[in-house]
């Protein structure tokens, strides 16, 4: 194992890590990792980062199931079209996108190049909703929760296309959406967004194993890993404000946005 290798594995310790801390952004280091340290093709890697990010989120998940953190209603709803459009996605949008994905006399954007240009876009998405000023009202825990079922679905739609074209999580979309819709205290949104993470993760994973085979030997010491990161993560979380370290790591994600966007559209040999 070289150095550069040595180092993509140990970016897996802080993808658990980010997971542990805001409850989301694992997905926003997967793909880069994999792609630019590892050398894996953008379509494996989106494949890759579904299942390193579902199984890490699901062994996060349950302290907050310990803590009663978990709002199982708003998952089901949500979690309900998730899983029908990650899978299909995955299954056959996915394989069904052509190569090269754009073609213009005298340009070209070939599948790989648009893959990972479209993560760049949703990274940029993400870095502001971690960097925006969130002014928060005195969450009432004796309040009454009330659903709006059919955005919380609409929703829960949209984020499986997107976790099945770039393997991201989506936590950046989930969380908001939970507490908007679902009216969830923030602390069960993250909960109750890991457990989503996890399940249409893997389920959309499921969808990727007749399309490709599978590393088993990297993937499973990578996402072992990403595991003990997440253990570190929550332990650290209790030490540091969290919405300073929400707002740091949305300017590392804009910063990395805009490196992939350069690299990619301006550098990339098609």
């Amino acid at each position: 194992m070289n150095s550069v290798e040595i180092i993509g594995f140990g970016a897996s310790i802080m993808i658990g890590i980010s997971l542990g801390l805001i409850g989301g952004g694992g997905s926003i280091l997967t793909l880069p990792v994999m792609v630019y340290l590892l050398h894996i093709s953008p379509v494996i890697s989106t494949a890759y980062s579904l299942f390193v990010v579902g199984t890490t989120s699901l062994v996060g998940s349950f302290s907050f199931m310990r803590k009663g953190l978990v709002n199982y209603q708003a998952a089901l709803v949500f979690a309900i079209p998730s899983f029908t459009t990650v899978f299909l996605t995955r299954r056959f949008l996915v394989p069904a996108i052509p190569d090269p994905f754009l073609s213009l006399p005298g340009f070209e954007v070939s599948k790989n190049v648009g893959i990972m240009v479209f993560f760049a876009l949703i990274m940029l998405a993400a870095s502001y909703s971690m960097i925006k000023s969130n002014k928060e009202k005195k969450e009432n825990p004796n309040a009454e929760l009330k659903f709006n079922y059919l955005m919380i679905a609409l929703e829960g739609g949209l984020v499986g296309v997107l976790t099945g074209i770039v393997g991201a999580g989506g936590g950046f979309l989930i969380i908001p959406a939970l507490v908007l819709f679902a009216r969830l205290p923030m602390k069960m949104a993250v909960g109750t967004s890991l457990l989503i993470i996890a399940a249409k993760s893997l389920i959309g994973f499921l969808g990727d194993l007749s399309n490709l085979s599978v590393d088993w030997a990297f993937l499973l010491p990578f996402t072992a890993l990403s595991i003990l990161g997440i253990f570190a993560g929550s332990y650290i979380s209790k030490f540091i404000p969290g919405e300073k370290l929400k707002k740091a790591f949305g300017w590392f994600v804009l910063v990395m946005g805009i490196y992939i966007i350069t690299k990619e559209v301006f550098f990339h040999a098609v």
